[in-house]
């Protein structure tokens, strides 16, 4: 195929997608082409569009997200997207940040260390957790996203798979839904998500936390994972969600064992080739201390080497504890696999 007068950056953003390039020509298997034109970057529009138009492929582009008011850089670098727990009993740093006063501290530090998104959530989903009331999930959040949205310009995330919560957080200034469930443990999820223009996180879950690491099994945990995300994103565009504003996470942990998980992040392309953005959360989780054996406490750098492959391989935002650790991760694995510096990146 000839790429002759293309710019450098159409053979860096090939190699990113696993298509070799020589000189004017490129070689490389359909699927993956088919993948690449579905991830193209904005800024290399023309070219994808040829190159869609030569191999009879369809083409979507990749161009920044604007949440909250904020334009997130999508498809330029790598999104980080730092963990706000409000709550007595998450697994890493439960009880830490339940104070308002904690939590917009907390907040405006992971900003400054390079967050480009706050994730707030009032509801363990560790292995084995009890589920609380909307009302005590409310009373644990809405305060801290009401204080965060009042002092920094950040995007909230509010991690809930009730709808009663989403709304309260929304109207309180949260932008991004990230549900656990994929839209699935609450019907009327989608359509809040709609009714305040929200970018929607559908993860895949199997069982639910009380009952998920029971003994999961599947036939093709690829597949099958796929198949559950596509699902939910057909959930939340028939809600009249657009399809700029999904993002699809594999659910690293929830309801898989350690080699699910581990299959998962060597084979992310296959959930990039849905050609939703991929959000992948591996932070401190028990993957890692069960690979390394270590405590939770001593797993940043597994979660490292986690976030730097699923990079490569393909995920455009992560979800980190560790922000300033896990964005010099970002930072350096961009520069290798996108062929961006820094200085263009932030």
């Amino acid at each position: 195929m000839n790429l002759g007068g293309a710019p450098a950056q159409v053979a860096v953003f090939l190699r990113f997608e696993g298509i070799e390039v020589e000189g004017d020509t490129a070689r490389g298997r359909r699927e993956r082409f088919a993948s690449a034109l579905l991830n193209w970057p904005g800024e290399l529009e023309p070219w994808g569009r040829t190159l869609g138009a030569a191999l009879g492929l369809p083409f979507r582009s990749r161009r920044p997200v604007v949440v909250g008011g904020v334009e997130l850089p999508l498809g330029r670098r790598t999104l980080v997207m730092g963990v706000l727990n409000v709550t007595p009993d998450s697994f890493y740093d439960g009880g830490r940040y339940a104070d308002p006063a904690a939590a917009l501290e907390r907040a405006a530090r992971m900003v400054e260390e390079g967050a480009d998104i706050i994730d707030v959530g009032g509801e363990s989903t560790r292995p084995n957790a009890e589920p609380v009331s909307a009302e005590e999930e409310m009373r644990r959040v809405v305060p801290v996203v009401s204080a965060i949205a009042s002092r920094l310009k950040t995007p909230i995330s509010i991690d809930t798979y009730k709808s009663e919560v989403a709304e309260a957080a929304l109207d309180a200034g949260a932008s991004i839904v990230n549900d656990i469930s994929g839209l699935r443990f609450d019907a009327k999820m989608a359509r809040v998500a709609a009714k305040y223009s929200a970018l929607v996180v559908i993860m895949h879950i199997k069982g639910t936390p009380k009952t998920m690491q029971l003994s999961p099994e599947y036939g093709d945990v690829v597949r099958e994972v796929r198949e559950y995300l596509q699902q939910g994103c057909a959930l939340a565009e028939a809600a009249g969600v657009p399809r700029d504003r999904i993002w699809i996470d594999p659910g690293i942990g929830f309801g898989k064992t350690t080699e699910h998980n581990l299959t998962l992040l060597r084979e992310l392309r296959a959930l990039r080739a849905t050609g939703y953005p991929v959000l992948v959360g591996t932070s401190n989780k028990s993957v890692i201390g069960n690979v390394l054996g270590l405590p939770v406490t001593e797993r940043k750098e597994g979660t490292a080497a986690t976030v730097a492959l699923s990079i490569a391989n393909g995920a455009e935002i992560v979800r980190v504890h560790d922000v300033l650790a896990m964005r010099r991760v970002c930072d350096m694995t961009d520069a290798i696999v996108r062929g961006w510096e820094r200085s263009e990146a932030r």
